[in-house]
């Protein structure tokens, strides 16, 4: 593999301007902003890949169905370049659901934009919303631990991913080193990108979801078994929520809630023949389904910003 995405480094709110620019240009603003409740006949989702996917709104499209059926509306999927596009977006006006990572959710919410949580992804049925980050290294290093990353090229995610550079950033702190200066970070901008990187040697080490390196890419072929170690692996990271703009109309509001809340499933949707064949996955990382949170459901993250006092965590 090629590793052609350059180091990002993100400004809090300046580069994440000019990124929201991407979901502008490609269409227009879901409603402008009004003092009274919006309720508009197009809503806009808006997701970032796991992965460097080029078939996001497929994987999404039993959830973009779902929520034509459920609230009488056009549903105008908007796939993003990153977190930061999402936040401005929302904050703008031009997309009234979001799927963010934990992170990036409380980045929007410290930063000021008017939105809560409603459920949260759910790998399984019956599990906990939540994942964990993997620290990995090829397979064969003599890297065995965290501290022995000093001086070394680390593959992250993105300045505003939660499992992709947030909690390594703070375990890395745990083991003694500057996240930023004692190794050299390299922003690929996706978790199968920092996957791939260090399986053919890129990185040094890297960080990743570890739904990436333990089913994702192994079912596609294209990390086989063996070809990277995991070192370490970090507590359970809240599950990624879904959140809807605080200023749409409030029966609207009730009828999405509703549909993530109750509907958002593999069972609902296979039982209702949602998919036009049988739903393997409510997202691109074929998840079971969404399950009701709210906003308290963060707190663990925002005890890790403190921790890190991570730039990208926004004011606390």
């Amino acid at each position: 593999m090629s590793l052609t995405i350059p180091p990002r480094v993100l400004g809090a709110l300046a580069v994440a301007c000019a990124a929201a620019l991407v979901l502008a240009a490609c269409g227009q603003s879901a409603a402008p902003q009004a003092a009274s409740a919006r309720n508009p006949d197009v809503l806009v989702f808006a997701a970032v890949p796991s992965e460097n996917a080029q078939t996001l709104q497929q994987a999404y499209q039993p959830l973009i169905t779902l929520l034509t059926k459920e609230t009488g509306k056009q549903i105008r999927f908007q796939p993003a370049t990153d977190y930061a596009a999402v936040i401005e977006a929302q904050r703008s006006g031009k997309v009234d659901i979001a799927q963010y990572g934990p992170l990036s959710y409380v980045l929007a919410r410290n930063t000021g934009v008017k939105a809560s949580p409603i459920a949260a992804q759910l790998a399984t049925k019956g599990g906990e919303s939540g994942y964990r980050s993997y620290g990995i290294v090829p397979a064969g290093s003599p890297i065995h631990d965290l501290a022995s990353l000093r001086g070394k090229k680390v593959c992250f995610v993105d300045p505003n991913s939660t499992s992709g550079h947030l909690y390594p950033s703070a375990a890395l702190l745990d083991a003694g080193l500057n996240p930023d200066k004692d190794v050299t970070p390299v922003m690929t901008g996706g978790h199968d990108a920092s996957v791939l990187a260090v399986a053919s040697g890129q990185c040094d080490a890297g960080f990743a979801e570890d739904y990436m390196v333990d089913k994702i890419l192994p079912s596609k072929g294209q990390l086989k078994a063996g070809q990277v170690s995991v070192l370490w692996r970090s507590e359970v990271i809240p599950g990624s929520p879904v959140a809807i703009s605080d200023d749409l109309d409030p029966a609207l509001k009730a009828k999405i809630t509703e549909a993530f809340q109750t509907k958002a499933n593999l069972d609902y949707l296979n039982a209702n023949g949602i998919c036009a064949t049988t739903c393997t996955g409510v997202d691109d990382a074929g998840d079971w389904g969404y399950v009701k949170v709210d906003d308290s459901f963060y707190d663990g993250v925002r005890k890790v910003c403190s921790t890190t006092r991570d730039k990208q965590c926004g004011a606390t």
